[in-house]
């Protein structure tokens, strides 16, 4: 159940006007009174009789019986209450008792206080309704309105346990303004995915993920095809600006505005400006990390991800809030450009994990930025190498990069959980759950080649790999050599130990300093830290074959068939190689 309390007007008139009438596209349906602070007041929606000025004038009788100098400027409360959108349809007798509980637990007409604010909850939809109140008392005094927005979401987590239904989390004032009423049904009718108003965060935002100045974001928003209004002060300057869909018209054909603060707290500018500031112009340009792969190639920008999110990690587990919070604000630039830039098979769930993460990106700790520079240059390599194909290396390095952004994400899950941000903890839990299906998708291409190679292994290396895992990881080995990515780990270790590298020391470093439990396939995981640990090619296939059969891990994890009570799961692949 979702409380909002609105700005506060002037003319109770309009509001009731506004309540019940058909609604800005005709979505309003059968407006009537569900309760009121007397049993009495006359409802304009079902008696013929009543008027919109009778229910205004019996409103406003206790502000009018004041002296006009202590009359308040703007005398017009409004609270909407919206259901979730899985939760029962409910009674108007329900709805009537959730404004009494509403207008008491905020302080608008307190329980047994016979001298409260006139108040009236209108429905006129399923799943909301809206509560008018002026604010003078019976008794000529103001309300005590402290905190009635915060009261008013806490009077809802309880009305949903007592009715049974969706537990929703309380916010903290730092989300992105809800699209409204008017704007769903204007978008169902446009046949939109998203509002405008959605749409028109999710392009800002991707617009500024990487940028270093003014000149490049209203670039990239201008070239993304939005309309742009700046205002400048009398000297010039730049104090903000507004953003429009080419195709979002208001009733008289002008298109519509959004400031970017009003899209979200992050995308005002002078928040956005808090990022440029952060950057030092000097910073090296980023370099490749292996051979085959160019500053701007989309696998080399890749691979700077994943080793950006691999030091992200820690500093969001163990480093000072402020400077986690920037990291996790970077991580949300990440997840942008990322999507941005993604393939097609994998571009739906990226896009819906950085549309997810986005509440997540943003707390009441204040992000230092400065520190979070190098996932911001990582994300702005993504943006300037370009679109990646779904194969070869690019793809490879898609699925490196998505497998240790999960747990970047995950990382932050358990410290927003910490600290208490439930709205945001639950974002990060939702993101997490998109890339994991887009790690699925980018994954099952590479680790089949890496699959294949490792069921060709000859049978003495398969076994000294066996060997070597059991005393680099024997609390973990039995359970890796159970999963089908065995095969790609194994052929890891044998390309690291054939360039130099000890299989031993990798396993170790890429077990002790992060996690596993959240891994749907420690093989996995493993294959691609050892590959970026020791810089070895992600894709090892060249050009992709016809009819390549796909690793079943990257799928879901598949318990393996029985063989033989004294038989292990490395024996059994050791015997069946050539």
């Amino acid at each position: 159940m979702i409380p909002r309390v609105h700005k506060r007007g002037a003319r109770t008139i309009g509001l009731l006007k506004y309540l019940y009438g058909p609604g800005t596209h005709e979505e309003h349906v059968d407006p009537h009174l569900v309760a009121a602070w007397d049993s009495f007041a006359p409802d304009p929606g079902r008696d013929p009789q009543a008027t919109h000025g009778q229910l205004q004038q019996l409103l406003d009788q206790p502000v009018q019986a004041v002296a006009e100098s202590r009359r308040p400027a703007k005398h017009v409360w409004h609270l909407s209450v919206r259901a979730a959108p899985d939760d029962p349809v409910l009674s108007d007798e329900q709805w009537g008792e959730i404004a009494r509980r509403m207008v008491a637990a905020t302080g608008i007409a307190p329980a047994n206080d016979d001298s409260g604010c006139r108040w009236a909850a209108v429905r006129h939809a399923d799943d909301h309704i809206h509560v008018i109140a002026t604010l003078v008392r019976e008794d000529g005094r103001k309300p005590r309105l402290n905190n009635d927005a915060k009261r008013s979401q806490t009077e809802a987590r309880l009305i949903e346990a007592e009715y049974g239904l969706k537990q929703l989390n309380t916010g903290d004032g730092t989300a992105a303004q809800r699209p409204t009423s008017a704007e769903r049904h204007k978008a169902q009718r446009q046949g939109r995915e998203r509002t405008a108003r959605e749409e028109l965060r999710e392009t800002v935002r991707r617009a500024v993920t990487g940028a270093r100045s003014e000149e490049e974001f209203f670039g990239r928003l201008a070239a993304s095809g939005l309309l742009i209004r700046k205002r400048a002060a009398p000297s010039g300057d730049l104090l903000g600006y507004k953003v429009a869909l080419p195709d979002d018209r208001n009733k008289d054909g002008e298109p519509v505005f959004y400031p970017g603060a009003r899209l979200a707290p992050d995308l005002s500018l002078p928040r956005i400006r808090e990022r440029w500031s952060a950057d030092h112009s000097d910073q090296a340009p980023s370099t490749g990390t292996f051979g085959r792969a160019t500053p701007n190639n989309p696998s080399a920008a890749r691979r700077r991800i994943a080793s950006a999110a691999w030091t992200a990690i820690t500093i969001v587990e163990h480093g000072d809030d402020a400077v986690a919070a920037a990291h996790i604000a970077a991580a949300g630039e990440v997840l942008d450009a990322l999507a941005k830039t993604s393939a097609a098979h994998t571009r739906r769930e990226l896009r819906d994990a950085a549309f997810a993460f986005e509440r997540a990106s943003r707390s009441h700790v204040r992000a230092e930025r400065g520190h979070d520079r190098v996932l911001r240059q990582a994300a702005r390599d993504l943006v300037h190498g370009g679109p990646a194909l779904g194969r070869g290396e690019d793809g490879a390095t898609t699925a490196m990069a998505i497998d240790m952004l999960f747990f970047l994400i995950t990382a932050t899950m358990h410290w927003h959980a910490k600290k208490g941000h439930a709205q945001q903890a639950a974002a990060a839990r939702q993101a997490a759950e998109h890339l994991r299906s887009a790690y699925q998708a980018a994954a099952a291409q590479p680790l089949g080649v890496l699959y294949q190679r490792g069921r060709r292994l000859n049978r003495p290396l398969l076994q000294r790999q066996t060997v070597l895992l059991h005393e680099a990881l024997p609390g973990l080995a039995e359970q890796i050599l159970a999963e089908p990515g065995w095969y790609a780990l194994a052929v890891t270790l044998a390309d690291a130990e054939a360039v130099g590298h000890d299989p031993s020391t990798l396993l170790s470093d890429a077990v002790e300093r992060r996690e596993l439990d959240t891994a749907d396939s420690t093989s996995d995981v493993l294959v691609w830290r050892l590959r970026r640990l020791a810089d070895l090619p992600a894709d090892t296939s060249g050009a992709p074959e016809r009819g390549t059969v796909k690793h079943p891990s990257a799928k879901r994890p598949v318990a393996p068939r029985p063989t033989s009570p004294n038989r292990s799961r490395g024996e059994e692949a050791a015997g069946n190689t050539r």
